[in-house]
């Protein structure tokens, strides 16, 4: 079985959650509910030998991350849901960690940033072949990378995560303008635009800035008005950029491991909870819920938010990387896993993965909250988790539906530990 590698390599509930996954209104007013419904979700809890499969392989890549907690959330539709709080808030604050608690979603906030640019193409407000630099001054060497293009990943960008990443670990609070922050990016070899995909956390930068200037609109007022407020997502927000933990209360903690020799200290995690979400902005600055995140999963895979059929989002993806199996593919800002559509990365302090499936509805949300061990192993944690539920039987009264996945979680519990970067002895 081959192991998906990129970047760094690499809803829904049921009973008492049933409400929230109604979408029947939106905050405000302002924006019109979607034409979405969600699939019927079976009540009652996944099977307990089921859960305990799930619940072991979280506190597993916790051990080997060096987290002290994690949030998981697995909707089987036709069989029944599981959320769970897993561990501790933090390594000093031992209190348990509860499903309600907020943290940052890293690079799902990138599928928001796309959400707004389809919209605003959708209601003719802006075209997504336009030029980046018609909108955003100082990028001359980038006249013939589109909106789209940034969306895409297939502008030919570098990342700026690799020069800024000590900075955003070691003074959280800072507040980066888009720009600067991109140019680390930017400074990188160019590749072709238009041709392959390159992960660029810049793009989703400068599509940000675009997409503010296009509607004289903050990206925060963006996501709300075109993402969160038609899905109802009440507990997700872009925050200011003012250093804070993530909103609403409580939050998860959040820290990363200092480095030693060499090697991570896993018994000295330093804390990043309060953050500037300047950091991440239309990258990776979004906070939300493991409820909210599940939904919006859902939603997104389902292009609930669309108000066109076409231009067809994801429907001519690209390989993700070099000798990726022909399942893993990516386009509009999101990864295609085999049948699931959803996203999974890194922000100062936090891994997180949301991925669903369109037909069916079965979806899966973890967290884990110590960003060191990188994107790749939340990633395998999510697909591994997928897997095991994947296998989820019918409850009674309902119908295992036409359903699977290309690959088999031994697969990702064996690159969860690739991805090991403690040992539980380590503390």
């Amino acid at each position: 079985m081959r192991r998906i590698t990129t970047r760094r390599a690499g809803a829904l509930a049921a009973g008492v959650l049933a409400v929230t996954l109604a979408l029947s209104g939106c905050a405000g007013g302002a924006v019109a509910a979607p034409d979405f419904t969600p699939k019927p979700q079976a009540q009652g809890s996944l099977p307990s030998e089921l859960t305990d499969q799930l619940k072991a392989a979280v506190e597993h890549a916790m051990a080997v991350s060096g987290s002290s907690g994690a949030i998981v959330g697995v909707w089987a539709p036709w069989s029944g849901s599981w959320t769970a709080g897993l561990g501790t808030v933090s390594a000093t604050d031992k209190a348990p960690v509860k499903t309600d608690m907020s943290f940052r979603i890293g690079d799902v906030t990138r599928l928001m940033t796309c959400d707004v640019l389809y919209a605003l193409a959708d209601r003719g407000k802006v075209e997504l072949d336009a030029k980046i630099s018609d909108y955003v001054s100082g990028v001359p060497d980038l006249q013939d990378v589109t909106l789209l293009d940034l969306c895409n990943g297939t502008g030919g960008i570098g990342s700026s995560e690799p020069t800024a990443l000590s900075a955003w670990l070691t003074n959280p609070d800072r507040v980066w303008e888009p720009k600067e922050l991109a140019s680390y990016g930017l400074g990188q070899n160019r590749t072709p635009a238009h041709a392959a995909y390159r992960d660029s956390d810049a793009g989703y930068l400068l599509l940000g800035l675009a997409l503010e200037r296009v509607t004289g609109q903050t990206a925060s007022q963006l996501i709300r008005e075109y993402v969160t407020a038609p899905l109802s997502l009440s507990t997700t927000s872009l925050p200011g950029v003012t250093a804070a933990a993530p909103t609403p209360t409580p939050a998860l903690h959040g820290s990363y491991l200092p480095q030693e020799n060499g090697a991570y200290q896993c018994d000295k995690p330093a804390d990043v909870t309060v953050a500037s979400s300047s950091m991440g902005y239309t990258d990776s600055g979004v906070t939300s819920t493991i409820d909210d995140l599940g939904r919006y999963a859902q939603a997104e895979a389902a292009q609930a938010l669309r108000t066109k059929d076409k231009p067809a989002r994801f429907g001519s993806p690209l390989a993700i990387a070099d000798g990726a199996p022909s399942w893993y593919q990516t386009a509009g800002g999101a990864r295609l896993v085999g049948p699931l559509i959803g996203q999974h990365g890194m922000t100062a302090g936090y891994l997180t993965a949301a991925y669903s499936d369109p037909k069916t509805g079965f979806t899966v949300a973890v967290v884990l909250n110590d960003s060191s061990a990188g994107p790749a192993m939340v990633g395998d944690l999510a697909f591994q988790l997928a897997a095991i539920a994947s296998k989820a039987p019918p409850a009674k009264g309902q119908k295992s539906p036409e359903f699977g996945l290309p690959f088999v979680a031994d697969a990702y519990a064996k690159a969860v530990d690739a991805d090991a970067i403690c040992h539980p002895a380590q503390g």
